[in-house]
């Protein structure tokens, strides 16, 4: 299989430095390619003396962004995704396309539990993990992880749902499972990160927590998300409803916003599951 290996990079010129020889050791016959997402370091000239192909963007677009222009650029029949800043090792690289073989679509680096980054991101992708188990009904490692080989093909299929942002993983990943596109998982062993400072801000992307639950059900299947919130609003009416009758004999406004509201959320999982399904419709 022709391997092409994509690195989006942030400033990682410092990593990059070793990592860049290392893969080209390893790897002679692939195609090596930095996706430079703005940086104002050194990284230019790194690659210029790895000799390794750079895709300049004149500001930062994002990781999803250098995901997308990468995977558009490469000749490789399959993908190889993985971090700049030194953290994926670069003997796993075969691992994960040694597994393509045997039938699968995409196979992931899934980390163990010290490979996360903190507690807090590491109880997050736990949850995300079970959520995504529970939605798709196959056990899913790792969701998150940006460490990964593809088919190509099946890869440019998604990209236009992909966002420019840092949850490309989830977002592809839940996409080949709603394509039917069969998924592994790889244990992988993720060293500290050699570059600079993680451009993940745990404030500013808190608020991401509950829009990544969204996405994990959008993506696959909405109804599964829509129903239960539906019946728990149906359920709280009738709790209201039995509450007000059996005190005051009467029904409350209270109880009929509540069976309002069981009603119009699952309209909205209806028309979401209708969305859903042209998203993943293939034309031709």
């Amino acid at each position: 299989m022709n391997v092409s290996i994509i690195l989006p990079a942030k400033n990682e010129a410092g990593a990059l430095v070793a990592l860049l020889p290392r893969l080209r050791e390893l790897y002679p016959a692939a195609e090596l390619l930095v996706v430079d997402d703005g940086s104002t370091d050194h990284t230019a000239a790194v690659c210029s003396d790895a000799g390794v192909r750079r895709l300049e963007s004149p500001y930062s677009m994002g990781n999803g962004a250098a995901i997308k222009r990468g995977a558009r650029a490469a000749s490789g029949d399959v993908l190889v995704f993985m971090d700049g800043d030194g953290q994926h090792d670069p003997a796993d690289v075969s691992r994960l396309v040694s597994r393509l073989a045997e039938g699968y679509d995409m196979v992931v680096g899934a980390r163990a539990w010290e490979g996360q980054a903190g507690v807090g991101r590491g109880l997050a992708n736990t949850f995300y993990n079970w959520l995504a188990s529970r939605m798709t009904g196959h056990k899913v490692d790792d969701l998150t992880s940006g460490f990964r080989a593809v088919r190509a093909d099946k890869f440019r299929e998604f990209l236009h749902l992909l966002p420019n942002g840092f949850s490309y993983p989830t977002t592809s990943t839940m996409a080949f499972f709603r394509s039917a596109y069969p998924v592994a998982y790889e244990p992988i062993h993720v060293a500290q990160r050699d570059g600079t400072t993680s451009h993940i801000r745990p404030l500013r992307d808190g608020l991401r927590f509950l829009l990544i639950i969204f996405k994990i059900a959008t993506l696959y299947s909405p109804l599964k998300l829509f129903v239960p919130a539906s019946a728990m609003f149906f359920l709280l009416g009738c709790a209201n409803y039995a509450w007000t009758f059996l005190h005051g004999g009467r029904l409350t406004n209270g109880s009929t916003l509540l069976w309002s509201a069981a009603v119009i959320v699952f309209l909205i999982g209806l028309v979401s599951e209708q969305i859903t399904n042209l998203t993943y419709r293939r034309d031709g």
